[in-house]
């Protein structure tokens, strides 16, 4: 039975719109919870079960006065560079644990957080390891919560293949991270969608990890040459060394909007891949979309965007 009210917090992101959309369709009234409400299709009224209201993972009232009423909520809220106070730590570790607890206090029947293959205390990356010491936080605040781990997202208007497709039309060669042998376990937005979904709806999932990736892994080389083949394009693919990456990186910090990171590089140094014995999409009761079955549309979607 779908839960009577739902808040998801970062519900204007592109997974985040994905999520309202499959719980509205469910039956569920979706409080999104983002800074700027009016940017929402729904701005702050109710339309189809679907309402916009303010808040900011950074400030505990606004948070507080999300969940108050809900009876579950979602933690779609993701940083991916650095602006001024709005940093890693600030969102993905402190505005987390801020979500969990107001969650914990309000009896907020359920949370799904959402976090990411491969995140790492360790890890070199500061976005990595502000993305696990997140789930620590989250774990700690509200040990019933549910962790979702997705490997990279594909569908339409994604940030992943899309952006391969858009480099085969427009250049002569498309450039290896390394000699592009780093596998990646892409998974359909639509399936984690899902998975938010029965983890919320079933009691069985709370306080467990799981990670969310497609039927199969693709070094990125060959997951190039997919695009490719489908495109019908025929740029050079070209091995660069992480040690040219990172030192491009380096000299796009200085961008308002850098089109490359050290952390995304970090991400793509290691396979994104589901972990042996880990939780999946299968323990969720989700069957994982092949890429291959989605990817004409993608592509379709990502040419009208490109003429438009």
């Amino acid at each position: 039975m779908a839960q009577r009210c739902i808040t998801v917090f970062g519900g204007s992101g592109y997974l985040g719109r994905h999520i309202v959309a499959r719980l509205a369709s469910g039956g569920a009234a979706v409080r999104v919870a983002v800074r700027h409400p009016d940017r929402v299709a729904a701005s702050g009224k109710d339309v189809d079960g679907i309402e916009a209201v303010h808040a900011d993972v950074r400030d505990a009232r606004t948070v507080a006065a999300a969940v108050a009423g809900s009876d579950a909520a979602v933690n779609a809220v993701g940083l991916y560079v650095e602006r001024g106070a709005e940093t890693f730590d600030a969102v993905h570790v402190e505005g987390a644990a801020t979500v969990a607890r107001a969650c914990a206090e309000a009896g907020t029947g359920a949370l799904a957080h959402i976090s990411g293959i491969g995140a790492d205390t360790a890890s070199p990356s500061p976005y990595v390891r502000a993305r696990a010491r997140g789930e620590q936080a989250v774990q700690a605040a509200c040990p019933a919560a549910t962790v979702l781990r997705p490997s990279a997202l594909f569908g339409p208007g994604d940030a992943f293949v899309t952006l391969f497709a858009r480099m085969a039309r427009r250049l002569p060669l498309i450039p290896l991270f390394g000699d592009g042998s780093t596998e990646v376990q892409p998974v359909y937005v639509g399936d984690v969608a899902e998975a938010v979904q029965r983890a919320l709806a079933d009691p069985r999932h709370r306080g467990k990890v799981y990670e969310l990736g497609g039927p199969r892994a693709y070094a990125y080389r060959d997951l190039i040459r997919l695009i490719l083949a489908e495109t019908g394009a025929k740029p050079a693919l070209l091995p660069v060394p992480f040690a040219l990456w990172k030192a491009l990186a380096a000299l796009l910090r200085v961008l308002p909007a850098p089109p490359l990171t050290r952390d995304q590089i970090a991400l793509v140094e290691r396979d994104n891949t589901v972990g042996e014995g880990a939780l999946t999409l299968a323990d969720l009761g989700v069957t994982a979309t092949e890429l291959d079955a989605k990817l004409p549309k993608i592509l379709e979607s990502a040419a009208t965007k490109s003429e438009s």
